[in-house]
C-alpha cells in the first residue's frame, strides 16, 4: 500500500514553491491562495529592447506598442502555476483590450510545435511570443515562472509580478488601473 503524498493539496505545494523561489515567506493555515510577489521596476534600470517572433513567425516589437499598456507574461508549458493563471490572464486581456491593454505571453525556450500541442489542450487567445534562447526572459525577469512585467503607456515598466496572480482579482486591478488611466499618446 502506498503512503499518501506529503502535500496532497497541489495549490498549497504550488504556493510554497513559488514563495520560496520568490524569496517570500507564507503562513498557510488551511487552503492557500495564489502566491505572488509584486516588485517595483527599479527606476535606474534600463528598459531592455524586446523583439521576438510570435507563434506564426511574425515579428513583434515592444516599441510598436507605445501608448498602450503592455503585460508581458513569461511562462512555459511545463509550469503548473503558469497554466493555472492563463484563464484569468486571458479573461483580463479580453476585458481590458478596449482600454488599450496588450497582453503577450512570452514562452521560455520551447518550440512552436510544443506550444501548439499545448494550445490544443488549453486554448489561449492572447499573442504568444517565442523566447527561443531565453535571453528575453533573462533580461526582463528573475527567471521565476510565471513572471509578468507591467509596462505603462510611456513604455516604462512599472512593476514585476513574480508568481501566479489572479488577473481578474483586486491585486491585478490595483496594479493596472493607474496604468490604464494614464492619457494615451496622440
Amino acid at each position: 500500500m502506498r503512503s499518501p503524498p506529503a502535500f496532497p493539496d497541489l495549490t498549497r505545494r504550488r504556493a510554497l514553491g513559488v514563495a520560496a523561489a520568490a524569496g517570500a515567506s507564507l503562513c498557510l493555515p488551511g487552503r492557500a491562495v495564489a502566491a505572488h510577489v509584486v516588485k517595483a521596476w527599479p527606476a535606474a534600470r534600463p528598459v531592455p529592447e524586446l523583439e521576438l517572433a510570435d507563434l506564426d513567425g511574425k515579428p513583434w516589437k515592444l516599441a510598436a506598442h507605445a501608448g498602450q499598456v503592455v503585460v508581458l507574461n513569461f511562462w512555459a508549458t511545463w509550469c503548473e502555476p503558469c497554466r493555472l493563471e492563463m484563464p484569468s490572464l486571458e479573461s483580463m486581456a479580453a476585458k481590458l483590450r478596449p482600454q488599450g491593454l496588450v497582453v503577450c505571453a512570452v514562452n521560455y525556450k520551447e518550440s512552436a510545435a510544443t506550444i501548439r500541442q499545448f494550445l490544443e489542450r488549453m486554448p489561449f487567445k492572447p499573442t504568444i511570443l517565442l523566447d527561443a534562447d531565453g535571453d528575453a526572459t533573462s533580461d526582463w525577469t528573475p527567471r521565476v515562472f510565471p513572471s509578468s512585467v507591467l509596462i505603462g503607456r510611456n513604455g516604462r515598466p512599472s512593476s514585476v509580478v513574480v508568481g501566479e496572480l489572479d488577473w481578474v482579482g483586486s491585486v491585478a486591478r490595483e496594479l493596472l488601473e493607474p496604468l490604464l488611466a494614464a492619457p494615451r499618446k496622440a
